[in-house]
């Protein structure tokens, strides 16, 4: 099995423990522990979504189950999403940024929830249906390969904390700019970690990585990735650190890890 496998394959394993459990046993939150640890998350999913960003009525008008507590920012509050907008989701989980977004668009529009892992698609397609979410479909993809979207469909692409953990987030990227619409209608608001080192393959722990660490780039080739994919327009819209890690036995430097809300627009 080949290194990129089985690390997707220990991703999905992390997050079908999430699904199960309904709540934030990973770092890709604010108060989770570390994938493959068995450290409890002392806040609520509720709270750990306020912490980066999410505001209380957006959490009350969607299913509660669908809050996970995870992510490390909030994408749809610099998306600007208008009602009839064709919103795509990487990465959705349960549905909660799919969940906002639909109330946001509308009848007129749609948004699409996209995830690897079959338990957190069981989970959220079952609050669509209790809810009656008609503008909402969950498929299953794989974000770095083919994202299950039509060429140039999509108005916004969120997503938040996922791309971290691809391998090849610059193939992700070009799948994003693919489904976008062009000639400036298109956009990607994501929210996503950056570190102030990365880690070397020969240094990666699997564990880490799918906490959202050891698969972070440095803030420079993270942008550089956007822009290799095709994006011209990039900016970043908020950032702040995240966590700093222990200092590296190697060098003695203390190892940081930003969030960051970047905006591409496809033109």
């Amino acid at each position: 099995m080949s290194k990129q496998l089985n690390r997707k394959n220990k991703i999905q394993e992390q997050y079908e423990k999430i699904a199960m459990a309904g709540g934030s046993l990973s770092c890709c939150s604010s108060s989770g522990g570390c994938c493959g640890t068995a450290e409890t998350a002392v806040v609520s999913p509720i709270e750990s979504s306020k912490t980066v960003g999410y505001n209380q009525s957006n959490l009350e008008s969607i299913p509660q189950s669908s809050i996970l507590g995870l992510g490390c920012g909030n994408p749809s509050t610099f998306a600007h999403i208008k009602e009839g907008d064709v919103v795509v989701d990487l990465g959705s989980g349960a549905g909660i940024d799919v969940f906002i977004a639909s109330n946001i668009v509308k009848e007129t529009g749609k948004v699409i929830g996209v995830d690897i892992t079959d338990a957190m698609l069981d989970k959220a397609r079952k609050y669509t249906e209790i809810h009656g979410y008609h503008n909402v479909e969950f498929k299953k993809g794989d974000i770095e390969e083919k994202i299950p979207v039509d060429d140039n469909s999509v108005d916004i692409v969120t997503s938040n904390c996922v791309i971290n953990l691809t391998t090849n987030k610059e193939k992700t990227f070009r799948e994003i700019y693919r489904i976008l619409k062009p000639k400036g209608k298109g956009k990607m608001i994501i929210s996503d970690l950056v570190t102030s080192k990365e880690i070397d393959a020969d240094s990666v722990n699997i564990d880490n990585w799918c906490s959202c660490i050891d698969g972070t780039l440095t803030k420079e080739n993270y942008m550089g990735s956007i822009k290799k994919a095709g994006f011209t327009n990039v900016e970043i819209l908020d950032e702040k650190l995240y966590m700093e890690l222990e200092e590296d036995e190697r060098d003695q430097e203390k190892r940081q890890i930003s969030s960051i809300s970047i905006r591409a627009v496809k033109e």
